[in-house]
């Protein structure tokens, strides 16, 4: 049998991609190396940040609008909540690069948005503890994405609308033919007319062009038992990310893990994704730890779990959405720099038009490939 087309990576984009592409009514095998809901790359971690008045680059706001509308079809078609919007708070210095760039894009695209002085935030979120020269952007539409329901979902719907996945499937070659690809993995061959590949980490394994202009990551999520479990629930504290003297890092309310928090820097970096391990220890705690006694005290309280994910980045830290500069009927759809989860949904979408029409109506300029090939 030859497919229409397949999918190799089934985390966040691969999954939407699946879901996308079934759901379209084509013939579309899934492959992942892992077991399904695995925690070795990139989507996992109870929560991931949602919000429309990107700092990194005002370009990033239409498709984040369009990934909130996909957000809320998955939500229709599956009567499940996936999308929480609890605003998000985005503290530092007026100057600095959080503040500085979310009100940059906010005020280009219209955004509702609020500018906050340390008072003013002191009134409504009295458990933080900033320096009187802060300010912060408020995005009251904001929030967090749960990402393992997202990632279950899409490959429910996927798997209802005729889809194949296979789990515990490494592809070990991606070998184009003059009809079709084929895609080779240990416990056999497989044939598709076209393939998309989203393999996080591991893409440079496939398209080893991208292997020396990746960096592979690692990143230290912390969860905490707060002092004061009414300031951190959620209800009474937002997604926030704070700008400030020694870290940039961010949080989430406790939705039943604890008070999730973790720094937008990396925490080292591996090699090759094969490297990763859950080895996060005191170091990774005590940093997160005097980053809540510093900004959030109330939060500071034990230490409920840690868990590493890995990031992997480009050097500009935008995404790759690309068809293979090789192959037209390849799609490389990798990495994304640690700020892709929330795009997923709309994501798919623009992996599934590739895929079958090699161009889709969403500006993705942006994250060509052969601006990293040269």
């Amino acid at each position: 049998m030859v497919y229409d087309v397949a999918v190799v990576g089934l985390g966040a984009m691969g999954a939407a991609a699946l879901c996308d592409l079934a759901r379209r009514g084509k013939r579309v095998l899934g492959l992942e190396r892992f077991e399904r809901g695995h925690a070795r790359g990139s989507s996992h971690g109870e929560s991931r940040a949602i919000r429309l008045g990107y700092f990194e680059h005002p370009s990033y706001v239409p498709l984040a609008r369009a990934a909130y509308e996909r957000w809320y079809e998955l939500e229709r078609l599956t009567g499940r909540s996936v999308l929480s919007k609890t605003g998000v708070l985005e503290i530092g210095r007026p100057g600095s690069v959080i503040v500085a760039g979310s009100l940059a894009a906010s005020r280009l695209h219209g955004l509702p948005h609020e500018v906050l002085d340390a008072a003013e935030i002191a009134r409504r979120y009295p458990q933080f503890m900033l320096p009187r020269d802060y300010s912060a952007v408020w995005q009251p539409d904001g929030g967090f994405v749960r990402p393992e329901l997202g990632n279950e979902l899409h490959l429910r719907l996927a798997e209802e609308a005729g889809a194949r996945s296979a789990f515990g499937a490494k592809v070990t070659a991606i070998e184009p033919g003059p009809s079709s690809i084929r895609i080779r993995t240990r416990d056999g061959d497989f044939e598709a007319a076209s393939v998309v590949i989203a393999a996080g980490a591991w893409i440079g394994d496939l398209v080893p062009a991208l292997a020396p202009k990746l960096t592979t990551t690692r990143q230290v999520l912390c969860w905490f038992r707060a002092h004061d479990p009414e300031a951190v629930k959620l209800g009474a504290l937002p997604v926030f990310i704070v700008d400030g003297e020694e870290d940039i890092a961010y949080g989430f309310p406790d939705i039943g893990a604890g008070l999730k928090c973790a720094s937008h820097h990396d925490s080292g970096v591996w090699s090759h994704a094969d490297e990763a391990r859950q080895d996060a220890g005191p170091a990774d705690e005590a940093r997160m730890r005097r980053f809540l006694e510093s900004y959030l005290p109330a939060g500071a309280g034990a230490l409920a779990a840690m868990q590493t994910c890995i990031y992997t980045k480009t050097p500009d830290e935008d995404f790759v959405i690309d068809l293979h500069p090789q192959d037209r009927r390849i799609v490389v759809a990798s990495p994304c720099s640690g700020h892709g989860y929330k795009f997923a949904s709309v994501i798919g979408e623009v992996l599934a038009d590739l895929a079958i029409e090699g161009e889709t109506q969403h500006d993705i300029s942006r994250f060509g490939i052969g601006r990293l090939l040269g």
